[in-house]
């Protein structure tokens, strides 16, 4: 397979691993604090330039890096097209749903979503891939369910931006299973696809005088800014993949939501009641669950 990394090794290798994933869930964990920059800016106009922003540096990248070839390889494939389009759609959906949740002073909730993410991973791969869970995974889902419940029946309301969050990168990532394509590529084109659609927003907020971009020299290295924070995290997760195993990076996963959980509580200061402490712990105890009965069954093959 030639688009499968080759998994380094060495005590040095482990090491420069552990330290890329650590830059890269700390990056994603502490990102709510670059969106909280753009103020009452529109959640639509920041997105658009995050894409617009990050295809131009990952095309930067891919060209030092001598790699065209492989963007054009892609555009002779329709049927891989096809699906990364709409893993550009999923992922813009979860892009714009992340930045809007952060400045609309719902970070907790964003926290939440991510938090059940790798449930749904799970749930997914059961309902669309046929694969066999065991009790540890039935369980844990089923925990997830009820800490979603309890928030619903306790609070009146659906955590909406939660589960967008977790449903939408949940499907991402089950869809790009189906791509034989390398991340760095794909995500260049992916949001190369969107290019056209953010564009057109931009536009539209020049036109009507909406638009914040040239209202002063802040906003433009903030939105140059959002490519750079969108693409670095990225780079520094494909190097950690390439020198460590699956298992040592599913460790850091849980690491990017609790930093985000952090910084809602105590550096923004939202609700956290008695109904989001049952519910965060049921989502807690099915993630417990989930990775301890996991962890014995690999030891059993």
């Amino acid at each position: 397979m030639p688009n499968k990394l080759p998994l380094k090794t060495g005590s040095s290798t482990y090491q420069s691993g552990f330290i890329y994933a650590l830059l890269a869930y700390a990056s994603w964990g502490l990102l709510p604090i670059y969106w909280k920059l753009f103020g009452q800016v529109p959640a639509i106009e920041v997105l658009s330039h995050r894409v617009i922003w990050s295809m131009l540096f990952l095309m930067a990248v891919l060209t030092w890096q001598q790699r065209g070839a492989e963007l054009s390889q892609l555009w002779r494939t329709p049927n891989k097209m096809l699906l990364l389009l709409l893993t550009a759609l999923l992922l813009t959906c979860n892009w714009g749903l992340y930045i809007y949740g952060v400045n609309t002073d719902r970070v907790v909730e964003t926290s939440l979503g991510y938090f059940i993410n790798p449930l749904v991973n799970v749930l997914l791969g059961f309902i669309v891939l046929k694969e066999r869970l065991h009790w540890g995974q039935k369980l844990a889902v089923l925990l997830a369910g009820i800490g979603v419940l309890n928030f619903i029946w306790q609070l009146g309301t659906v955590p909406w931006i939660a589960l967008g969050l977790a449903v939408s990168f949940a499907f991402y990532g089950l869809i790009r299973k189906l791509v034989a394509v390398l991340p760095m590529v794909g995500l260049a084109m992916e949001t190369l696809l969107m290019t056209p659609i953010a564009l057109v927003a931009i536009a539209y907020g020049t036109a009507t005088g909406t638009e914040h971009f040239s209202t002063n020299i802040g906003f433009v290295g903030l939105f140059v800014g959002a490519g750079i924070v969108t693409s670095f995290p990225l780079l520094w997760f494909n190097n950690a993949a390439r020198r460590l195993r699956l298992s040592t990076l599913g460790f850091f996963q849980y690491f990017a939501p609790s930093l985000q959980l952090l910084l809602g509580v105590f550096l923004y200061h939202e609700p956290f009641s008695r109904t989001h402490a049952i519910t965060f712990g049921c989502i807690w105890l099915a993630l417990l669950t989930y990775s301890t009965t996991s962890f014995f069954q690999l030891k059993q093959i």
